[in-house]
């Protein structure tokens, strides 16, 4: 397995290494000792979520709080999204700057996103499938989310027209009126 670390170097992205035959391929979506060592911990990954996506919807920016922070580690199953990871620890020097990667259901590719981090997503395709483990299970009291289109943070969506979005994605406060990290 491949591991880089993005711009965010807390932010790793995660290239699996496909043994590809006449029948199909094959590949390690985790291996945890592969993980801690390139991540510099051993997660406890207590919760899988799933999503499914039509073309042009984006899904955050979204985090949790203490006492349930998420770290998640994000991969598409079907179709392919533009992934975004934004540093929101105030105490950072990054505080405020993201990254983002396409991952798709043919690159295979993961991103690790750790807690201290806000995370959303916009679907490339029709009936994309977005498969992500958490660190934390989800906690309604906790749960954070910052505008996809905060004009300070000037993410460079690949939009061709408005994006689809829940209410509550859509009245989401800007970074500098959310409740953050430390």
């Amino acid at each position: 397995m491949n591991v880089t670390p993005l711009a965010l170097p807390e932010v790793l992205l995660f290239e699996p290494r496909v043994f590809e035959d006449a029948r199909g391929a094959f590949f390690e979506g985790f291996n945890l000792k592969r993980f801690a060592a390139a991540a510099g911990r051993e997660p406890a990954f207590v919760q899988d979520n799933q999503s499914v996506s039509r073309r042009g919807v984006v899904r955050g920016l979204h985090y949790q709080v203490e006492p349930a922070p998420q770290g998640k580690l994000v991969r598409v199953l079907a179709g392919a999204i533009f992934d975004v990871a934004v540093d929101i620890r105030r105490s950072s020097p990054n505080f405020g700057r993201w990254v983002a990667e396409v991952l798709s259901a043919e690159n295979r590719k993961q991103l690790w996103i750790p807690e201290g981090f806000a995370h959303g997503f916009m679907a490339l395709r029709e009936g994309t499938e977005v498969l992500y483990k958490t660190t934390d299970y989800y906690a309604p009291t906790a749960e954070r989310s910052i505008r996809w289109d905060d004009p300070d943070l000037r993410i460079a969506w690949p939009a061709d027209a408005a994006p689809l979005l829940s209410d509550k994605d859509a009245a989401a406060p800007l970074l500098r009126d959310a409740v953050t990290f430390a």
